[in-house]
């Protein structure tokens, strides 16, 4: 083996390149297209007449207390292994697209870039709608029980920078999973020669446009969401979300707009407005 920068030095690193790449692509990037096809039944919304994204947001966590140990197994600690290591390569890594700029070495440096860009996204996303946002403080915006409100609510009142922000980390996370299952054929020896590269690249490129679809269609639905919800951060990350379906901000007594009345107002009760007036009448009486 080669001994130098960007090079495996031994078994052990050799090692954990593989388990680099495996973490990359089964639990990472089978999270990504999960959350990302889930995401984008907001755009579902206004067509099947119903909140899709809630439906789905309710599932999820009909699984209760088992999402934590899951979130934890499952995303933070592959996603804190593949990360970490992955900046370790990067530091080490002599990129030379400006000696040699050929496409190979420009993807070489977009997955590096990329895989930072997406590193910064993910820590902010986590801090404004995970509730572990809640543990940071000023963050844990999103709530499971107003899915679409809450999170429409971070993308239209925390400032103008933050759709552009989701929409380029959305895009710098697909493009780094796109392109590193094209790299981790090639590292696992599924795609040896030149014609099946050629072909697998056509693959991942499909795979990377449409997940970019999901994603910045999921953005621009809640950009459009009417009934959003002002981001109300979550004090401790134990705060357990309501069991209404409350808004923040707004009286209990009233609910969101249209399933109620006009306004989003409680409808009268009929039955106690008609024993007032017996009152009256047997008052007048």
């Amino acid at each position: 083996m080669t001994d130098g920068p960007g090079y495996p030095a031994s078994q052990h690193e050799f090692l954990l390149r593989r388990l680099h790449s495996l973490a990359g692509l089964l639990p990472i990037g089978a999270f990504l297209v999960f959350h990302l096809g889930t995401n984008a039944t907001v755009a579902l919304n206004g067509v099947a007449g119903e909140d899709v994204f809630q439906t789905q947001v309710d599932r999820i966590h009909a699984l209760g207390p088992l999402v934590y140990p899951l979130e934890i197994l499952f995303i933070f600690l592959p996603l804190a292994f593949h990360a970490g290591l992955g900046v370790k390569m990067w530091l080490q890594g002599q990129p030379n697209t400006t000696r040699y700029p050929y496409w190979g070495n420009i993807r070489y440096t977009l997955q590096r870039v990329t895989g930072v860009i997406a590193l910064l996204f993910i820590l902010v996303h986590l801090w404004q709608m995970h509730w572990l946002g809640g543990l940071v403080g000023g963050g844990g915006y999103f709530n499971p029980k107003e899915a679409t409100g809450t999170a429409a609510g971070v993308l239209q009142f925390k400032g103008a920078w933050v759709a552009p922000f989701y929409a380029l980390g959305t895009l710098a996370a697909v493009f780094h999973f796109a392109n590193g299952i094209w790299t981790g054929l090639i590292t696992w020896g599924i795609t040896v020669g030149r014609n099946a590269q050629r072909k697998a690249g056509y693959v991942c490129a499909v795979v990377g446009l449409v997940l970019a679809v999901f994603g910045l269609s999921s953005i621009r639905s809640l950009m459009h969401v009417p009934d959003a919800v002002p981001p109300t951060p979550r004090h401790g990350a134990s705060a357990p979300p309501t069991a209404r379906h409350e808004v923040p901000g707004r009286h209990p007594d009233e609910s969101r707009p249209g399933r109620d009345g006009a306004g989003g107002h409680q409808l009268p009760d009929r039955g106690a407005d008609l024993q007032s007036r017996d009152r009256q009448g047997a008052e007048n009486g």
